[in-house]
């Protein structure tokens, strides 16, 4: 018994000494915001009051386009589509709650249906009518849902590397930050941990160890994480990951014309998923990069824009 007694005595220890190691706390939100705000950057209180960071750039003539980031990520990630896309189309960019400059919001939803809101209440601030919608990952997700729930609103769908449906088998094989997160062990004590070498393990894996990662990008991440109340925002987003609500039945009735991207090494959403796109979109076009990962807006942007570029100067010639 004393054995016992000592042993889960020093397993106590340890565990303790590991906390006070990683510990690290949060950044205070003026100086994220300081830091990752810009001339163009927004930022409104919806009437959840929920206060969303978003931006409105590019040609206020153009056909607009609303883009969603994924898990983890920010607005930050459509900068090159900004810059490349700006000068035909308007282009409408949000951190989701728990996220970006957004961060933690009033009422703590961080649901798909949350989010899904969260869009609609910019749109409607925003007075759009008609508009594409594209989303990343978790994004995309949060794009192909409000295309079903509000069809009148979204003239077409741009889905990249998207999170698909709880029925599709998704073989990719996620980060160590991702894994860890699916474990309540671990999302119990993430919120005093500094994430900085998961987050730096995820960024190199979901970017195909692309050049383009750097310390300014992986600094970005932590950055956002690390900002007053995010990393629990995230913790219980990632505690409700999604929602099984929806059927590859449900999915058919979208009729937008759809644009399917996807990077050939996606190591988080396998690029199996984008087939299924394909196959269960009426009216769908699939382009599959090679040598890509995750996010091939930022990995491969002139190429990646041009063929956004092309299938939306399709829609404006096909109304």
């Amino acid at each position: 018994m004393k054995i016992l007694k000592f042993l889960a005595f020093s397993v106590f220890v340890v565990i303790a000494v590991i906390l006070i190691l990683l510990y690290e706390g949060d950044i205070p939100v003026d100086v994220v915001d300081a830091k990752y705000s810009s001339p163009s950057s927004l930022f409104i209180t919806l009437a959840n009051e929920t206060r969303i960071h978003y931006r409105d750039e590019g040609n206020r003539r153009g056909e607009p386009i609303i883009l969603i980031h994924g898990f983890g990520a920010s607005l930050h990630t459509w900068a090159p589509w900004v810059d490349l896309l700006g000068d035909e189309f308007r282009v409408i960019t949000l951190d989701l709650p728990a996220h970006g400059l957004t961060g933690s919001v009033p009422d703590k939803d961080y649901s798909t249906t949350a989010f899904v809101e969260t869009v609609r209440l910019l749109v409607e601030h925003l007075k759009l009518s008609h508009f594409a919608i594209g989303g990343n990952s978790m994004g995309g997700e949060v794009a192909w849902r409000y295309a079903l729930t509000h069809p009148r609103d979204v003239r077409a769908l741009v889905l990249v590397n998207s999170a698909g449906l709880k029925e599709w088998h998704n073989p990719g094989e996620q980060p160590l930050a991702f894994q860890l997160l699916t474990q309540e062990w671990f999302r119990s004590v993430a919120s005093v941990l500094d994430p900085y070498y998961l987050i730096s393990q995820a960024v190199h894996s979901a970017y195909n160890n692309s050049p383009i990662i750097n310390d300014e990008l992986i600094l970005r991440y932590y950055h956002m994480v690390m900002r007053d109340g995010s990393r629990e925002a995230i913790i219980t987003r990632s505690s409700h990951p999604g929602q099984n609500d929806v059927t590859s039945a449900d999915l058919m009735e979208a009729d937008q014309p759809a644009l399917i991207l996807w990077g050939q090494q996606d190591s988080i959403i396998d690029v199996s998923i984008a087939s299924k796109f394909d196959e269960v979109l009426k009216n769908s076009t699939l382009i599959i990069y090679e040598q890509v990962g995750h996010v091939p807006m930022e990995e491969l942007p002139d190429k990646s824009a041009e063929d956004v570029r092309m299938f939306m100067r399709n829609l404006t010639a096909n109304p």
